[in-house]
C-alpha cells in the first residue's frame, strides 16, 4: 500500500506578503503586496519543493513555460524595459519564482525591488518580505 502524497500549502510568509491572483496548471500566481512595483511570484503547487531541481522533468518544463507566459503578460501590460526573474529563497524555503518589471521609463521608475532581485542597492530591501503596512495592496491586481 503506497503512502498518500503530502498536501501542498502556501508558505505562511508568502501568504502574508502577497495577494492571490490565480492558478496556472502548475503554479499559484501571487502579486507581491508592494504597490510600488509590478511584482509577481509563481509558486509551484508541489509539496516539499525547495529547488527547481526538486521538480520532475515535466514540471520543470511546465514551470519554465509558465514563467515565460507570466513574464510576457507583465511586460505587455507594464511596458517595462526589463524583467528580472529569480528563484531566490533566502527568506522562504518554499520554491517560488519572482518576476519583477523594471525600468518603467514612462513611469519614471527604475528597479527598486532590492539587490537580491534586481542587483541594485536601495534603502529598503523588498525581497525580504517586509512591506510597510501602507504599501500593502488591498485589492487584486489587474495585470494578468
Amino acid at each position: 500500500m503506497s503512502m498518500p502524497e503530502p498536501a501542498w500549502s502556501l508558505h505562511p510568509q508568502l501568504a502574508h506578503d502577497t495577494v492571490p491572483v490565480g492558478d496556472l496548471a502548475l503554479a499559484r500566481v501571487l502579486a507581491m503586496s508592494d504597490a510600488n512595483y509590478p511584482w509577481v511570484i509563481l509558486v509551484p503547487r508541489r509539496a516539499g519543493a525547495v529547488e527547481i531541481i526538486d521538480l520532475d522533468e515535466a514540471d520543470r518544463g511546465r514551470l519554465m513555460a509558465e514563467i515565460a507566459e507570466v513574464s510576457a503578460a507583465l511586460k505587455r501590460l507594464t511596458g517595462c524595459d526589463k524583467l528580472n526573474v529569480a528563484a531566490i529563497g533566502n527568506m522562504v524555503p518554499q520554491l517560488h519564482v519572482h518576476i519583477v518589471a523594471c525600468g518603467l521609463a514612462e513611469a519614471g521608475l527604475g528597479c527598486g525591488a532590492g539587490p537580491a532581485v534586481c542587483g541594485r542597492r536601495i534603502g529598503r530591501l523588498r525581497c525580504r518580505y517586509a512591506p510597510r503596512p501602507e504599501d500593502r495592496v488591498t485589492a487584486p491586481i489587474e495585470l494578468i
